[in-house]
């Protein structure tokens, strides 16, 4: 089903506390040349990259664990979340903010990172595109602790993770991030580790 002729007919904010929360009402022309109008919520938050940190030697990955209250107030008792590392884009390329986001949370410097793909999250309702990179770490690349930044009021816990452990993890519903999920089950459909 092709839509055809979108236009939009008004834009208001309902919501710009943190990021934008937009209700859209547009029209647009059915493959039957009906003209259907509607209104939608669009939650805009910027575009992200995430990675997933591996090294082929000791087959681990390197994932982060963090509070997330969206998780605890649908249902994850405790918060706490397992994902790969990520952040949202300032004014830099997708690749300059994942090496910057790499080092803040995880400690590693990595200079050598390779974009798999990109993805709408959460379309129906979130405007961002996730950008997907995986890099090779060893330990001569941790420059500092990580943990993410106190201006930022983060409190990362750095995991370094067996490869198949990780993947049980999903199994077990220990990992539940979707975007941690495509870049582990990445790796194991590509046989990276």
């Amino acid at each position: 089903m092709a839509i055809q002729n979108i236009k939009i007919i008004k834009t208001e904010i309902l919501s710009d506390n943190w990021y934008t929360l937009k209700k859209v009402t547009y029209q647009y022309s059915k493959p039957d040349g009906i003209v259907q109008q509607q209104s939608r919520e669009a939650y805009d938050r910027g575009n992200g990259a995430v990675i997933l940190l591996y090294n082929k030697e000791s087959k681990t990955v390197i994932l982060t664990r963090q509070f997330r209250i969206p998780t605890y107030i649908n249902g994850n008792e405790s918060g706490m979340l397992i994902e790969a590392c990520a952040g949202l884009l300032d004014l830099d390329s997708p690749e300059d903010c994942i090496r910057r986001e790499t080092e803040e949370e995880t400690g590693y410097q990595i200079t050598d990172v390779k974009k798999i793909f990109e993805a709408y999250m959460s379309p129906g309702s979130v405007t961002e595109i996730l950008h997907f990179f995986i890099a090779e770490y060893s330990s001569s690349m941790k420059v500092s602790a990580g943990g993410g930044l106190a201006e930022e009021e983060e409190h990362i816990e750095i995991l370094e993770i067996e490869m198949q452990k990780a993947l049980e993890m999903i199994q077990s519903g220990d990992i539940k991030d979707g975007k941690t999920i495509m870049l582990l089950q990445y790796l194991r459909l590509n046989n990276i580790l």
